[in-house]
C-alpha cells in the first residue's frame, strides 16, 4: 500500500513538473521582453520549427534590439509580401543543436545556423554573435537553449 502511495506520488510529481516545462516558444513568451520576435516567429511560420524537440538553440534578439532596425524597417519586415525575407532573417538566428556558453567561453567559432549561414561567436572578451552582444545566456527550455542578444544579426 505505501510502495503504491509512493508511486502515485512520484508519478504526480513527474507529471506535474513536466507540464510546467515549456518549450523556447512558452519560455521566450513568458519574459515578455520577446514580442516583436513571437510575433515574427508567427507570421513566418517558425512556430513548428522552435516547438520541435530539439535540441535547438536560439539567439534571440529582444524588442529593444527590433527597435533597432527603425520602425519603418520593422514595419516593412511584417509586410506579408516580406515573410520570405524575414524567414530568412529569424532562421539566421537558430541552431539545430545544442550550443550553450561552456562550449565557446574563451573560443572564437562558428554555428551553422538553420538558414544555411553561419554565426560567428566571438566569447574571447565577453560575448558577441555577429555584431550583438549577448546579454543572457543558457535559459533552459524542455526542447533547447535560448541565449538574449541585443541586436538583429543580418545573414551575410
Amino acid at each position: 500500500m505505501i510502495r503504491a502511495l509512493f508511486a502515485a506520488a512520484l508519478l504526480a510529481t513527474v507529471c506535474a513538473a513536466r507540464a510546467e516545462a515549456k518549450d523556447i516558444l512558452g519560455t521566450v513568451q513568458d519574459a515578455g521582453t520577446f514580442t516583436i520576435l513571437l510575433q515574427a516567429v508567427k507570421n513566418t511560420g517558425l512556430t513548428e520549427t522552435l516547438s520541435a524537440p530539439g535540441p535547438i538553440t536560439i539567439f534571440a534578439p529582444t524588442d529593444d534590439a527590433f527597435a533597432k532596425l527603425g520602425p519603418e524597417k520593422l514595419k516593412d519586415l511584417m509586410k506579408p509580401e516580406n515573410k520570405e525575407k524575414l524567414r530568412n532573417i529569424l532562421s539566421y538566428h537558430i541552431v539545430d543543436g545544442k550550443a550553450v556558453s561552456r562550449d565557446f567561453l574563451g573560443k572564437r567559432l562558428e554555428a551553422a545556423t538553420i538558414q544555411g549561414g553561419s554565426l560567428l561567436i566571438d566569447a574571447t572578451k565577453g560575448v558577441t554573435v555577429d555584431n550583438a552582444k549577448m546579454v543572457k545566456a543558457d535559459i533552459i527550455a524542455d526542447n533547447g537553449f535560448i541565449h538574449v542578444i541585443d541586436t538583429v544579426v543580418m545573414p551575410k
